[in-house]
């Protein structure tokens, strides 16, 4: 199968350490709210859970490498040239040339009176992927001279639940990779649980493929619909296997639970919400980026929260950390400096943020910059704790269910 001819798509350097495989598709974004009949120009963007995770892990400094399959049409081009220039390895996704790169249209709520409009704070997603070229995905990637030594060499293979949806085919891939165990590597899954994908599925076949991955991601919200239960440690006893278990709760806490009993839970960062969009693949992406570096736990979930927060705090999917020692500071700062901590679009303040590490967070640089604790005097003339913008989201959030909050595809 051919590979476009674009920047990024011919691989230099070591190996990737991370693989990232799934479908991505085109999006229509609407120029107003309203029905779709009522929308005049549409914008176009790109989205899709695994490359999602795959350019935020790029992002955090972790090689990463996203394999899927496009159609040889412009909606394929622009997604691999999007996707390589945050970074990602784009060497082995296969253009296919007779079956289309999948569609989303996005239809926001408003207050037209039109009979159809969904209403003030709604939207609905209508997609056009049956057929499409990612659909086409199968067992034959393990053996593809492109994709086949990435999957080789990769420390951390990351999965999701979509694909299991999408074919018979995608699903055998998703059955052959698990089952192809090699040394040194992880095996990640996240449910992201898509309701319309299997109306005409049996997701019965979901729970042995969670069950045979090494670490496994799900939202309690999205486990509750999918599984009749959002609780960790029920979920833990329903998946035995892999020897972490993370759950997003509606709480505003994520859960570890380890195969031997150890759990850990850390509670989500306050954020002033700017577009609430693809914070799960956020969350993803940090949690598996401390995994790769060998962070402890704690910290692993929260690189996972400040990665939210950030995604939560930018228009788009993708979003920019703050500078290293911004970072440091927060992943070694004691609870209560954490739970004092802000996020917003104009920087991170909390206790923990000395005046040296806040000057290392430039906004020349950095769009989070940090600021040290105290109000400043936007926050006096506002109230520090009357913050409207958006309410602090939890994990519940972050657990990529369908729905504009979590990016969903």
């Amino acid at each position: 199968m051919p590979r476009q001819d674009i920047p990024g798509a011919t691989r230099p350097g070591p190996p990737p350490t991370a693989v990232c495989v799934g479908e991505s598709m085109a999006v229509l974004l609407p120029d107003r709210p309203g029905p779709l009949e009522s929308v005049a120009n549409f914008r176009l963007s790109v989205g899709g859970a695994e490359s999602n995770v795959a350019g935020a892990l790029a992002a955090l400094g972790v090689p990463t490498a996203w394999i899927s399959r496009v159609g040889a049409d412009g909606f394929g081009r622009r997604l691999l040239a999007e996707v390589a220039a945050r970074g990602v390895d784009v060497s082995a996704v296969a253009v296919d040339p007779h079956r289309p790169t999948g569609l989303y249209l996005k239809e926001v709520g408003g207050t037209t009176g039109h009979d159809h409009d969904l209403g003030p704070g709604r939207s609905r997603l209508h997609y056009h992927r049956r057929g499409s070229a990612a659909a086409a995905l199968s067992p034959a990637l393990l053996a593809d001279p492109a994709a086949a030594p990435l999957l080789a060499d990769a420390r951390l293979l990351h999965l999701s639940g979509i694909t299991a949806a999408l074919s018979d085919d995608c699903l055998a891939l998703l059955r052959a990779l698990l089952a192809d165990r090699r040394p040194g590597r992880l095996v990640s899954f996240d449910l992201n649980w898509r309701p319309s994908l299997w109306r005409d599925r049996d997701p019965s076949v979901l729970p042995p493929l969670l069950d045979a991955a090494d670490l496994l991601l799900l939202g309690a919200d999205e486990a509750q619909a999918a599984f009749g239960t959002g609780d960790p440690v029920a979920l833990r006893r329903r998946f035995p296997t892999p020897a972490t278990l993370v759950v997003k709760d509606a709480d505003r806490h994520v859960t570890a639970l380890e195969r031997d009993g150890t759990t850990v839970t850390e509670p989500a960062l306050a954020v002033e919400v700017v577009e609430a969009t693809g914070a799960g693949d956020a969350f993803a992406a940090g949690y598996l980026a401390g995994t790769v570096r060998g962070l402890d736990q704690r910290r692993r979930l929260r690189l996972g929260h400040l990665s939210a927060a950030c995604a939560l705090t930018a228009h788009g999917d993708q979003a920019e950390l703050p500078p290293a020692a911004v970072v440091s500071a927060l992943l070694d700062a004691s609870p209560a400096d954490w739970a004092a901590t802000r996020v917003s679009a104009d920087g991170i303040t909390g206790p923990a943020l000395t005046p040296d590490r806040a000057r290392a967070s430039d906004p020349a640089q950095a769009r989070h910059g940090a600021r040290t604790g105290g109000p400043t005097p936007a926050d006096d003339a506002h109230g520090a704790g009357d913050r409207t913008p958006g309410p602090r989201p939890g994990p519940g959030t972050m657990s990529g269910n369908p729905s504009p909050r979590s990016g969903a595809r």
